[in-house]
């Protein structure tokens, strides 16, 4: 079966949405507003310095999904590729849609001169850990804190 990755379009956003939401409910047992959710995917669409969504296809179905957003590093005068909003529908798990993503947002970022990959996982998803560390990235010794503030206007 072919697999194969391209960038996203807005006619994926049904896709995308359905994707997160199914995500957030997996890794977090949280269930995101719809509209919300939405307005964020057109939001990397908008303004495409935010990032982009790459599509994982097989046989010309989409299965899967992530987000590239940046990070500028005033330490190694660079960004940092951040990968987000991973999903691969359950059915195409375990076939190489996530490994063939990774290896296009991986060469991606080395075009440009990016500094490093980095992503977040849940401390109890220990399946998505092991694919991480499988593809030779590393646990890096920071921890993530957050302070949520009112969500954006309309």
């Amino acid at each position: 079966m072919s697999l194969q990755i391209r960038t996203a379009a807005l006619t994926d956003l049904p896709e995308l949405a359905a994707w997160n939401a199914a995500m957030a409910w997996e890794t977090e047992h949280k269930r995101l507003d719809p509209a919300t959710l939405e307005r964020g995917i057109r939001g990397v669409f908008e303004q495409p310095q935010r990032g982009f969504y790459l599509v994982a296809e097989r046989d010309g179905v989409a299965v899967g999904s992530l987000l590239v957003t940046y990070e500028w590093s005033d330490w190694r005068g660079g960004d940092f590729w951040w990968i987000q909003s991973v999903y691969v529908a359950p059915a195409a798990r375990r076939g190489g849609a996530f490994r063939a993503l990774y290896a296009d947002v991986a060469q991606r970022a080395a075009a440009t001169g990016a500094v490093g990959l980095r992503l977040y996982v849940e401390t109890e998803n220990q399946r998505a850990q092991a694919t991480y560390e499988g593809l030779g990235m590393q646990r890096c010794h920071y921890f993530m804190y957050e302070a949520l503030l009112s969500g954006p206007v309309a």
